[in-house]
């Protein structure tokens, strides 16, 4: 199905759209606007939309006729990060977070990208139903930075309410070259375990040390402590990856505090390292507390845990041969698993289906040219996350439009009305 005259006419109106998103991002679970905004949408193209699933979460359900049923997911949330991209549809965007703390707000990691060309996709498949038969599931997923958005979902009855997906589709934008597309067959992002730690002290004048136990001191010296767990207790042939996100204490210069709050995050890819690193991060913290004199032991309380997001080998392939022939091979990369995460994972275990997850990339060739040259991608390329991450609009979006489109109609494309051939 040739799409490129329908790309173009839709183009302006999902850059602007993109741009409209990108203007007013909104953190987990609070992602109203852009829900109501991806509803508006769907409803218009002929979907039957409900919304509110998961808290905030969106789904959008095209039939057209029998066949597979085919599930596209983008996630919506946005970071509590300061914008630095100059860009004049920047974010200047505020917001209360789970926490109760104020804090700037940002699209950080293209989650704009994803329901745009989420919207996009769904748009051409409207466009060109004579050339395909089957179902569409479009799910607009809240809360994926939180790591509990999918789960919210599927708590709600995702899989029970909507139709049974034969195939689980999904993608994310990159500080790649755009125009290009990267897949990993098997296992693609690691498992991420996330702890909340208390650490119990006792409070006293800071002038007075010798009478308190100081959880400050207590925290920093943890914070240090687990770094020795990936290098001193996983073997280099493996990988694991343990970093402290936040750690808080204390309302006073003047005073010792009574507390300290870490926060805990860490990835793995194979269970047996998975319960070696969470065993050594939990004896550090312990000791640590019997180090200091903690009149108690600390809290450890597990906050969520993603799995591996692993893609179907077989369906894998079947969309990096579409997606050459609709790119070109030059265009289409193969990569290696990542220690980043996902719970769209959690969509594909729950379902008990094959997925497939990619990367499209968002910059400028030639910047990312230079920076290869250079050998200076790391710090001249921004990447997701960073308050500079701003992938070229209308190039990403063609890709992400292209690549969503193309890889559905594998499934749903003539010829292929078997559900759940992989």
């Amino acid at each position: 199905m040739s799409t490129d005259h329908d790309l173009g006419t839709i183009l302006p109106g999902l850059e602007a759209l993109y741009r409209d998103l990108h203007r007013h991002p909104e953190l987990a679970f609070q992602e109203t606007r852009t829900a109501a905004t991806a509803a508006r949408r769907m409803r218009a193209l002929g979907f039957d939309v409900t919304e509110k699933v998961g808290v905030t979460g969106v789904v959008a359900v095209l039939r057209n006729g029998a066949g597979p049923t085919v599930l596209l997911r983008a996630d919506m949330d946005a970071l509590p990060i300061r914008e630095e991209t100059g860009l004049p549809w920047a974010s200047r965007e505020r917001s209360t977070d789970e926490r109760g703390l104020d804090s700037p707000v940002m699209h950080a990691c293209g989650h704009d990208v994803h329901v745009t060309a989420l919207i996009g996709a769904c748009e051409l498949l409207t466009r060109r139903r004579d050339a395909w038969r089957g179902t569409v599931v479009a799910v607009f997923q809240p809360g994926e930075e939180s790591g509990l958005g999918a789960r919210r979902m599927l708590e709600d009855g995702l899989l029970e309410r909507f139709p049974e997906p034969d195939i689980l589709l999904g993608q994310h934008v990159s500080p790649a070259p755009h125009g290009t597309v990267a897949h990993c067959p098997g296992v693609l992002l690691g498992a991420t375990d996330v702890l909340t730690v208390r650490l119990f002290g006792r409070g006293g004048h800071g002038s007075r040390p010798e009478s308190a136990v100081d959880p400050v001191v207590m925290a920093a010296s943890l914070v240090l402590r687990l770094q020795t767990v990936v290098s001193r207790e996983v073997s280099p042939r493996e990988s694991a990856v343990v970093t402290v996100g936040t750690l808080s204490a204390g309302t006073t210069p003047g005073a010792i505090p009574a507390e300290a709050e870490l926060s805990v995050n860490i990835r793995s890819f194979a269970p047996a390292v998975r319960a070696k690193v969470l065993a050594a991060v939990e004896r550090r913290i312990q000791a640590e507390a019997v180090a200091a004199g903690a009149p108690r032991e600390p809290e450890i309380v597990p906050l969520y845990r993603l799995p591996v997001t692993a893609n179907h080998p077989a369906s894998t392939e079947r969309v990096i041969a579409a997606h050459a022939a609709e790119f070109g091979p030059r265009a289409v990369h193969r990569t290696g698993p990542q220690s980043a995460s996902e719970d769209f994972g959690l969509l594909a275990e729950a379902a008990a289906r094959p997925s497939v997850y990619w990367f499209i990339g968002g910059t400028a060739p030639a910047v990312f040219a230079r920076a290869v040259v250079a050998g200076t991608v790391e710090r001249d390329v921004p990447h997701n996350h960073a308050p500079t991450f701003a992938p070229v609009p209308r190039p990403a979006l063609a890709t992400g439009v292209r690549a969503l489109a193309t890889a559905a109609l594998v499934w749903l494309g003539p010829g292929t009305t078997e559900p759940g051939v992989p």
